[in-house]
């Protein structure tokens, strides 16, 4: 079976997960993007692509892991939740973004 929806959440400062949808649809895949301001909204928001069809949810890797475990757990077995994932090297320059 190919990929063809799926749904990627990523936070950002002033995203309003209501306003703040982006679809991708290259007609062979389609990718909502969803953009939240805290972490705490992504269980909730992280849910919606697997009830529209997604076949995955991805989130951003500054949600860490424990966000991605609260994901986990909202979704439960429905569909696959991942994260992006750093390197070590990248840790303190991600740092000096994110605080």
């Amino acid at each position: 079976m190919a990929l063809t929806q799926w749904g990627f959440v990523y936070t950002a400062a002033g995203c309003d997960p209501d306003r703040d949808v982006t679809v991708v649809d290259t007609g062979r895949c389609r990718t909502v993007l969803v953009g939240v301001e805290r972490p705490d909204q992504a269980p909730a928001v992280a849910a919606r692509p697997g009830a529209d069809g997604a076949q995955l949810t991805e989130l951003c890797g500054a949600f860490g892991p424990v966000w991605t475990a609260r994901v986990t757990e909202q979704i439960g077995d429905r569909i696959p939740v991942s994260a992006v994932g750093y390197d070590p090297e990248t840790i303190d320059r991600l740092h000096a973004i994110f605080s």
